[in-house]
């Protein structure tokens, strides 16, 4: 199929899941924040299944051809993994600053990092036992996790970096063999530590994706669009990709209007390209949506895009959300049209 839509990997918690006001005035979060959910423990689980359904069938219906899970079981794309592992001390967190130059408690690494337990394939298996469609789960890239954890432990972020890209690894060869077709890393620090992304960047996300076979992807992004308001006009971090071994490479092109010619350094890669503005709640028509990707389209073919937002649509109203998604959609059908 041409065109095909796909979601990057968050969608809209619902409010009875998750307080929305609460989580939209901090930082996402890079150690637990349970105080965030609604829910009691007890039933917190159950609940968080429910809304996975519900963003499921939005998906469905809004006809998408790519589903994630929504990330409903998330408090942020990276802490649910990232505080699941051994030699991270969750209880006493460290201090960094984030993005948008604020400080941010994040986890702090008193030993070698292992992944004592798969941490998202339960989350797989119920995404895949729920649909028929292609299914895509994202998991935190170690390049990313490095840079946002406090290195009490190892002799260099390097050196932590590729112990996160072990327990990486071992997380993506564990979601493929629960149902999933593609596993995602999610890596916007690419973007934001370029100088330290040239040095050791790709290294680290080939460990991560030795040895696997099944359809991979890496995202990087300017950062939420809630978060991180304004975007430069091109990436500090991106023809470099070209030596990663992942199969599709994720950017943001809507808000940023980037400048597409960059993609054609991807020669060989899928792009799944952003064509949906997530800092801004008014819903495209489907118009706009293909006079994005015909922008894409002079550097990369047909046959190697996938549409997508931007970046996680976490932070956006469900109906804006859903009508974006439904905006896409209709903009892939228009131009499948177009390439017969």
């Amino acid at each position: 199929m041409l065109f095909p839509a796909s979601l990057v990997g968050s969608y809209p918690q619902p409010d009875w899941l998750i307080d929305r006001d609460r989580l939209g005035h901090r930082l996402p979060p890079r150690v637990r924040a349970r105080e965030l959910w609604r829910v009691d423990p007890a039933y917190l689980e159950q609940a968080q299944r429910d809304a996975t359904l519900l963003a499921i069938r939005a998906q469905e219906e809004a006809g998408l051809d790519i589903l994630t899970d929504g990330e409903m079981c998330r408090e942020s794309y990276s802490n649910r993994f990232a505080t699941a592992l051994d030699g991270v001390d969750i209880d006493n967190p460290g201090t960094l600053l984030g993005r948008s130059g604020q400080p941010n408690p994040v986890p702090r690494i008193t030993g070698p990092i292992r992944r004592r337990h798969p941490v998202e394939t339960a989350d797989m298996a119920f995404l895949r036992a729920s649909t028929r469609r292609t299914v895509k789960m994202t998991v935190p890239g170690p390049f990313t996790m490095a840079q946002q954890a406090q290195n009490d432990y190892y002799a260099s972020p390097e050196d932590l970096a590729f112990g996160y890209a072990e327990a990486v690894n071992a997380e993506i060869a564990d979601l493929f063999a629960a149902g999933a077709d593609i596993v995602q890393l999610d890596e916007p620090y690419l973007q934001a530590q370029p100088e330290e992304a040239r040095r050791y960047g790709v290294k680290v996300i080939n460990r991560a994706l030795d040895g696997i076979t099944g359809t991979t992807a890496v995202h990087l992004c300017f950062g939420y669009a809630a978060m991180v308001r304004d975007r430069p006009p091109g990436y500090s971090f991106l023809p470099e990709l070209a030596a990663c071994d992942c199969d599709q490479i994720s950017v943001e092109t809507a808000q940023p209007r980037l400048d597409c010619q960059v993609l054609s350094h991807l020669d060989g890669k899928t792009i799944i390209l952003g064509v949906l503005n997530l800092g801004d709640e008014t819903v495209e028509t489907p118009d706009e949506v293909i006079g994005r990707v015909h922008r894409a389209l002079e550097y990369v073919p047909a046959e190697r895009l996938v549409l997508a937002p931007d970046c996680g649509m976490k932070y956006l109203p469900r109906e804006a959300a859903f009508g974006k998604l439904s905006a896409m959609t209709a903009a892939a059908g228009r131009l499948r049209a177009e390439a017969r």
